[in-house]
């Protein structure tokens, strides 16, 4: 799954998207320009939440227990259900590529989540946490956080999505570098009966269905349960393999499946969840530079998590105690073929832990907390089988754990002013200590505007994929050491009228002891190695606008500029983004609309070239007015069919990954 099982140059045809006229600060005036002006007012029903209602939302994924958004020691974003459905996200990912900073890479495998300049290729997304409800899915083996079709959990079943650029290491410990993303599940009192979901999407013949039930009874137990499930074809498309002097088509190569359960069930102050995925992804590329235009090529993730949680509360309310049990399985498998040889590689996981947490308003001007997380991996194997000769197997056995205690207190100094300090201390076998802080300043000027200065560390040990795997292509390394970043930012919120809300962040970071993978010396095979200190400086300008009538509009715009050692430039990192999303109703035709444009400019591949940047539309038209509970929505994807790619990894035969033109998908739900 990470990192190139096979070591070949990579020779692949660059392909050139369609050029991009429009400079970026044409979008960001574009973008704060329409967020700030009027609109003639429509009636009708909408998706949008009020500013005042978006704004009041609670956040409970930057300090692991509710706070105001402006109280949060981040520069946080929150995604609702009703964006979810205004404009038709279907994956994780796609909703996270709507906020300030962040960008996506596909390579027909997985999804890849860039944030704030960095988004290497073949990162695994290990240096993003991601949390369901606050329980930790980033795996045991790879680390991986799951943005795509292979994240656990139907997006229809998302209450929320909160997320938190920056390190969160001083709460959360391992691979929260970047950002923590707290994904936070609807109720069986929000789902209050049945829910029934069909959709077809075409030309990728994607077929998905859902089955939801959720009540809340009389004695006060709530409860959901969900199944859902997916299978498409994927598009035919023709390939150049680049060094492997292969090109052809890939037909029936791009298939997908999955599954999902989920359930959650609650009563007073015990709630318990329970999640299940189960995603096969065809391979069409010959990933990890595998035999090219091989049928049955795929990689396989089944995902289970489970949690149980209890909340009381002490002492006239002034001391709160949370506390939860967890435990959580990934297998992965993935059948290649390489120079003819069938193989397959397999890792497989199981951890179990507990966390207790007390969090006191006891003491007058502040809000202390403090907590111990235990986690126990007691299965990280990882085996590559050759099918041909089974004495070149290879089994490499692997357990660990990893023991965090954190503090933090939000401390009122008045005058408007307050501070958040907060420390956490972690062990793991592999780097033995590690601590994160974490400081915040925040200044409440007056009720509309707030100033934030924060900084933050955060570590990331290696995993034992990165650490202990080793065969014929590849080698272990027992002295690779672990990975940190400290995070400078200056931030300023400002609620300018009744619907107007704008922001802008300015931040440096810098990552010491980068793990790459890089050519062991003394073999000459591929490794994983600390490399480089890599830092960057960016601005993230954001507007959000809502009205009366329901309409809603949110820009942004952010320039990003990472660099490694002597000023050498970093791979996969855009300078500007930029971002649009736009949803109103439109009563005349019982419709509501919802609008997405995107901006990306170019980015460096592989092999020094650019990768030209691109703008991409997407379009989704719903309506409710058809009949009593009866949801109909069609979503038109890259609306005006736009040319572009991402950059492939040491992983792709092609330099540059070519991305869906159009599409279009419709969809009923139904619920009773």
């Amino acid at each position: 799954m990470n990192g190139d099982l096979r070591r070949h140059p990579l020779k692949a045809m660059h392909l050139r998207p369609r050029a991009c006229g429009l400079r970026p600060r044409v979008l960001l005036c574009a973008a704060l320009a329409a967020a700030a002006s009027p609109a003639r007012a429509q009636s009708g029903d909408a998706t949008a939440l009020s500013l005042e209602q978006l704004l009041d939302i609670k956040v409970v994924g930057a300090s692991k227990y509710e706070q105001s958004q402006k109280d949060v020691a981040a520069a946080v974003s929150i995604i609702t259900r009703q964006e979810i459905k205004a404009f038709g996200w279907r994956t994780l990912a796609d909703a996270l590529a709507s906020l300030p900073g962040v960008y996506i890479t596909y390579d027909r495998q997985y999804h890849y989540l860039g944030t704030r300049g960095f988004g290497l290729p073949g990162d695994f997304n290990t240096r993003v946490l991601l949390n369901i409800d606050g329980n930790r899915v980033n795996d045991a083996v790879f680390d991986q956080a799951y943005m795509g079709r292979d994240f656990p959990v139907d997006l229809d079943l998302i209450e929320r999505i909160e997320f938190i650029p920056g390190p969160g290491g001083a709460v959360y410990g391992q691979n929260a570098m970047f950002a923590v993303v707290n994904v936070i599940t609807r109720r069986g009192a929000d789902v209050g009966g049945t829910e029934l979901s069909a959709s077809y999407q075409h030309p990728q013949s994607s077929r998905s269905g859902r089955a939801s039930w959720g009540q809340m009874f009389s004695n006060g137990v709530d409860a959901l349960v969900s199944v859902s499930a997916l299978r498409s074809s994927g598009e035919n498309r023709l390939i150049d393999f680049g060094g492997a002097g292969v090109s052809g088509t890939a037909v029936d190569f791009d298939g997908e499946r999955d599954g999902e359960f989920f359930a959650r069930i609650a009563q007073g102050r015990w709630a318990s969840v329970l999640s299940f995925g189960d995603r096969r992804k065809d391979d069409p590329l010959g990933t990890y530079l595998s035999d090219p235009l091989i049928p049955g090529q795929y990689q396989r993730d089944r995902h289970l998590l489970a949690q149980l949680q209890y909340q009381n509360s002490f002492a006239g309310d002034t001391l709160h105690l949370s506390g939860r049990l967890f435990s959580g399985q990934e297998r992965y498998s993935a059948p290649f073929s390489f120079g003819g040889t069938p193989t397959v590689q397999t890792g497989s996981s199981n951890w179990t832990g507990g966390e207790v947490r007390l969090l006191s308003t006891a003491w007058a001007r502040h809000k202390f907390m403090a907590g111990l997380e235990l986690q126990a991996n007691t299965r990280q194997d990882q085996t590559y089988e050759d099918l041909a000769a089974p004495a070149n197997n290879v089994m490499i056995p692997g357990s660990g754990s990893r023991t965090g205690a954190y503090a933090q207190d939000e401390w009122a100094l008045g005058g408007n002013l307050s501070a958040t300090l907060g420390l956490r201390a972690d062990h793991n076998k592999t780097v033995g200590n590690t601590l994160s802080p974490r400081v915040g300043l925040i200044w409440n000027i007056t009720p509309a505007s707030t100033w934030k200065a924060l900084y933050g560390r955060a570590s990331r040990a290696p995993n034992v994929f990165e650490h202990d795997f080793s065969y014929v292509n590849q080698v272990a390394n027992a002295a690779l050491d672990g990975e940190n970043i400290d995070t400078f930012e200056l931030g300023f919120d400002h609620r300018a009228t009744d619907g107007l809300a704008l922001r802008a962040s300015v931040y440096r970071w810098a990552m010491r002891k980068l793990i790459t993978l890089e050519t062991d010396p003394a073999t000459g095979l591929a490794q994983y190695q600390n490399g480089e200190t890599v830092h960057a400086d960016g601005v993230e300008l954001s507007a959000i606008q809502t009205w009366a009538w329901r309409g809603r509009l949110r820009g942004s715009a952010s320039y990003q500029h990472p660099r490694g050692s002597n000023d050498s430039v970093i791979l996969n990192s855009p300078a500007w983004l930029g971002k649009l999303n736009y949803s109103q109703p439109v009563a005349a035709l019982g419709l509501s609309i919802g609008y997405e444009l995107r901006y990306a400019s170019k980015r460096v591949a592989l092999d020094g070239t650019n990768v030209d940047g691109y703008w991409l539309s997407n379009l989704n038209l719903a309506t409710d007015k058809l009949a009593k509970g009866l949801d109909v929505s069609l979503g038109l994807y890259n609306l005006f069919d736009t040319k572009y790619a991402y950059p492939g990894s040491r992983n792709n035969w092609q330099n540059a990954l070519e991305q869906d033109g159009r599409s279009v998908r419709a969809q009923l739900s139904f619920g009773f």
